[in-house]
């Protein structure tokens, strides 16, 4: 097993490219379910939870094709359609590939996902849609059995809170029913608008992208897919952070800005001057001569998009623990999204935890220093490494197989930036 060394206390500079969204790179890899033939998806991020999908897929009877960031999936010859629990257990996203093998094939067994460390996401949502679709759903020794004689046939689905994953594998299923599906109170997240834009892309008929309310008109067939993933909004987020936490300035490339409004308001409301371009977003100090800088505070309420992320609640904090001041941070979407304050306090931050909210009082920009620390998921994972790269002295973060999972070639990327890291076997 390895761990992240990082000799912190030097501002970053430069230019960072942004990889292909994790979160919008696994429901259209399941998507390729839909219809037989060769798919094509470009900006794909070489990641640990992608090359998990794919072993998944390979298990189903799909083949892979990988040439730089393009990914070929073959789908024409399905073998099965289960998904056990040696692979899903690893990533919660694999119960993406349920609604697809419904539409296609009218059955499906897939793993219950189970609980994970940032708190628990049930997939009542999806069975509940499903059912209504006319699939009968049984749960027995950790499955989720479903099937259905005959067509799915479209109704109209509401989600008491909005579900990402529940809104796309919904979206996969309903492409193929008889009839109309209306999706209300959906998710509106831009990974939902990439896989909105790759189905009808193959032939579906799908409307009210990037809103609460999606009407999918069913079809009776799709064609394969080439369709490239959108600029991941949550690494992008992450590096402009990692900018402003060290004093440094920067540009991130390759993401849209679009994607990320409340992030970009929350860094200019603490002081910092924000540029974009259709493309890029360019991160500076106001006053660059002003060689002791300082963060102003302000709060978070993590929210459903376009409100700010939760994935970004964790850089954010270690931020304020920076900032010159007091700051509230209010978690609504997990209960149990705090566990990266233990190893920020290890740093010196000064946090108080009250259920879902937590209080940061800053310490000023020198105000961290270098510890060994431990990654508890994949987001707290990047919250220790903003804080190593800001703090003084070394930093030992073990357990990095969780940033694996969402960091195309972290390591690279922040040493073009100017950043002391790199890794070591424990």
């Amino acid at each position: 097993m390895e761990k992240l060394i990082i000799e912190g206390g030097r501002p970053l500079y430069g230019e960072v490219k942004i990889s292909g969204a994790k979160n919008a790179a696994l429901p259209l890899m399941a998507a390729t379910l839909l219809s037989p033939g060769r798919h094509i998806l470009r900006n794909m991020p070489d990641l640990r939870d992608t090359r998990t999908f794919i072993r998944l897929l390979a298990n189903l009877g799909v083949k892979s094709e990988r040439t730089g960031n393009v990914l070929v999936l073959d789908t024409t010859d399905i073998l099965h359609t289960e998904a056990p629990y040696e692979l899903v257990k690893t990533m919660r996203a694999s119960v993406l590939v349920l609604g697809p093998l419904l539409a296609r094939f009218g059955k499906a067994k897939v793993s219950l996902p189970g609980g994970c460390a940032i708190g628990a996401r049930p997939i009542n949502f999806h069975i509940m849609g499903l059912e209504r679709l006319g699939v009968t759903c049984k749960l027995e020794g950790g499955y989720v059995d479903a099937a259905i004689e005959g067509p799915m046939r479209g109704d109209v689905i509401y989600f008491d809170i909005p579900s990402v994953t529940g809104t796309e594998n919904l979206l996969m299923a309903s492409v193929l029913a008889e009839g109309t599906t209306v999706l209300k109170n959906a998710a509106k997240e831009p990974e939902i608008g990439n896989l909105v834009d790759m189905l009808n892309g193959m032939g579906a008929n799908i409307e009210g992208r990037d809103t609460d309310r999606l009407t999918v008109h069913g079809v009776s067939s799709l064609s394969p897919a080439d369709c490239a993933i959108i600029p991941d909004r949550i690494e992008t987020g992450t590096y402009l952070i990692a900018l402003a936490a060290t004093g440094g300035a920067g540009t991130v490339t390759n993401c849209n800005p679009a994607h990320l409004p409340s992030l970009l308001e929350k860094l200019r409301d603490v002081g910092l001057r924000i540029s974009e371009t259709e493309s890029t977003i360019s991160l500076d100090w106001p006053k660059r001569e002003d060689k002791q800088q300082r963060l102003g505070n302000v709060d978070i309420k993590t929210m459903p998009y376009p409100g700010y992320p939760t994935d970004l609640q964790a850089q954010f904090m270690a931020l304020m623990s920076l900032s010159s001041d007091t700051c509230v941070i209010n978690e609504t979407i997990f209960e149990n999204r705090f566990m990266h304050v233990a190893e920020l306090h290890r740093m010196g931050a000064r946090i108080k935890v009250d259920g879902h909210f937590a209080v940061v009082t800053g310490r000023g920009m020198s105000g961290l220093s270098g510890a060994q620390v431990m990654a508890t998921d994949l987001r707290a994972s990047s919250s220790l490494v903003i804080a190593g790269l800001a703090a003084s002295g070394r930093t030992e973060i073990s357990r990095i197989y969780h940033l694996e999972r969402g960091y195309e070639n972290l390591v690279d990327k922040l040493t073009g930036l100017g950043a002391r890291v790199w890794k070591e076997q424990e």
